[in-house]
């Protein structure tokens, strides 16, 4: 469950989603003080805003990951350390991205489990497996299939490029390439612009 992260004020239901409890836990928890927030004037319905439940999860030890932050995940996955930081200093200079790194496709698939990307920038030829192998496993799996895949490379030849796509890529950047394009082109896929 991903949650709206421009949502300022929640439900006692919705908290119980987000926290995994039960609602009659939110209300208590808010009743007793643990969980602050305010009632609705008039009514006997409970909100909580989102630094308190931001607050109250930390000191619970509930992962934050599903309210998020607004910022979209993009896994850059290169064997080429240059073209790694090249991407993490513009993205993470772009402000709207948090950015992980694979040079491996192994690598790739651990990276892809624990972050879950929106987007994956992936190089064609890495030292362990091909592009192809890595799209096909990540859209193997149904709790991927919302992530863009987009591949980047110098050496791929038209057979391997409609391999690529009929894998499940959404676009295919030959290299060199501009970078500033490739994020515009990112942020259009996910509806950022």
């Amino acid at each position: 469950m991903m949650i709206d992260p421009q949502k300022t004020v929640f439900t006692t239901g919705e908290v119980a989603k987000i926290c995994n409890v039960s609602q009659q836990t939110v209300i208590r928890c808010f009743d007793n003080g643990r969980l602050k927030g305010f009632r609705v004037p008039g009514s006997r319905f409970r909100r909580i805003p989102r630094d308190s439940l931001i607050e109250f999860m930390k000191s619970n030890g509930i992962p934050l990951d599903v309210i998020g932050d607004g910022k979209k995940r993009v896994l850059v996955v290169d064997d080429d350390n240059n073209i790694v930081e090249m991407f993490e200093e513009l993205l993470g200079r772009d402000g709207r991205f948090d950015v992980y790194s694979a040079s491996t496709g192994y690598e790739a698939g651990i990276k892809t489990s624990e972050h879950k990307p929106d987007v994956i920038l992936l190089d064609f030829k890495l030292p362990d497996i091909n592009g192809t192998e890595v799209c096909r496993a990540i859209r193997s799996n149904p709790a991927f299939e919302h992530m863009r895949i987009i591949c980047i490379s110098g050496v791929a030849d038209p057979e391997e490029i409609q391999e690529l796509h009929q894998a499940g890529i959404d676009e295919f950047i030959r290299k060199p390439f501009e970078i500033r394009a490739v994020i515009n082109r990112m942020a259009e896929m996910l509806n950022m612009t």
